[in-house]
C-alpha cells in the first residue's frame, strides 16, 4: 500500500508495507538490553489471592504485570522532562509522528579516556542534506546490542559541541543506538542533554531523544521518512517504536 506524504521540504510517497522498525523489543528475562545497574524488567502473571493471570495455569486469559524502567530497558523516547523541575510529558510534547530523517553511520573516536561522536563528524556524515530527525548508527554494529548490559562499561557518547552542531542545523528529533547521549557518568552534568534542549535558555519543549535504537546493517545510510510511534504515557518518557520507510519521490 502507497501513502502520500505532505512535507515542508517536499512531497513524498512511501510504501506502507515495507516498514524498517529500529527498536528494540522489551523482554521480560535476562535477555533484555540494559543500562544503569537495573535488574532486567518483569512480565509475569498477575496474582491476587489463588487467581494466577495464566491460560495455562487455569485462568480464562492471561493477565500480565509488567514492571521496567523506560530509560534503562529499551527504546525509548524523550522531552525535556526528563531534566527539568516542571513536569513535561512526552506525551504532551510530542504531537506530530512523521519526519524527514536522515540515517548516518559514525565510527566514535578517542577522546581522553572515552569513545565519542563528535561534532566534524556529524557534520561530514550529514553534509548538506537538511532533515527533522537524525538517526546515529554507532560501528561496531553488532547484534549484541539487542541485549547488552551496558552498566560500568562507559558507553560512547555525544560531545557538547555536536549537540550544538544539532541545534544549529535545526534537527529536533535525535536517535541513537546508545543508552544515552551524554556520559555514563558525569556528576549529572548532561552536557549534552541540556545542549539539545536549550535547557538554559529558550527550551527547545517539542525537541525529543531517542535512545536505545537498533539500525539493522541491511539499512542503508539516506533519507528516510521516520513515523515515531509513542505508548501513551503521561511520563518525561515513554518506550516508542521509531519506524523507518524509504521515500519514493511522486
Amino acid at each position: 500500500m502507497l501513502a502520500f506524504i505532505k512535507h515542508n521540504s517536499g512531497d513524498y510517497q512511501i510504501d506502507l508495507s515495507k516498514p524498517l522498525d529500529i527498536s528494540i523489543p522489551l523482554r521480560g528475562n535476562e535477555s533484555n538490553v540494559r543500562a544503569w545497574n537495573l535488574n532486567a524488567p518483569v512480565i509475569e502473571p498477575h496474582r491476587e489471592g489463588d487467581f494466577i493471570g495464566k491460560v495455562s495455569e487455569g485462568a480464562s486469559t492471561n493477565f500480565n504485570d509488567i514492571s521496567f524502567n523506560p530509560h534503562a530497558h529499551g527504546t525509548h523516547t524523550e522531552c525535556i522532562g526528563h531534566i527539568t523541575e516542571e513536569n513535561y510529558s512526552i506525551n504532551r510534547q510530542l504531537t506530530d509522528y512523521f519526519f524527514l530523517a536522515e540515517v548516518v553511520t559514525i565510527a566514535p573516536e578517542k577522546y581522553q579516556n572515552d569513545f565519542v561522536v563528535s561534532r566534524k563528524q556529524i557534520q561530514y556524515a550529514i553534509g548538506n542534506k537538511k532533515c527533522e530527525a537524525l538517526i546515529i548508527r554507532t560501528l561496531p554494529n553488532f547484534e549484541e546490542k539487542l541485549s547488552k548490559k551496558y552498566s560500568d562499561t562507559n558507553p560512547p557518547y555525544l560531545l557538547e559541541e555536536a549537540a550544538q552542531y544539532l541545534v544549529d542545523k535545526g534537527i529536533n528529533h535525535l536517535l541513537i543506538d546508545l543508552p544515552s547521549i551524554d556520559k555514563e557518568k558525569d556528576n549529572g552534568a548532561l552536557l549534552a542533554h541540556k545542549v539539545f534542549w536549550c535547557f538554559e535558555g529558550k527550551m527547545r519543549t517539542r525537541a525529543t531523544i531517542t535512545e536505545f535504537i537498533f539500525v539493522n546493517n541491511s539499512i542503508k545510510d539516506g533519507t528516510y521518512i521516520l513515523n515515531l510511534q509513542l505508548a501513551p504515557m503521561e511520563n518525561d518518557a515513554s518506550p516508542s517504536r521509531p519506524v523507518l520507510f524509504k521515500p519514493i519521490m511522486p
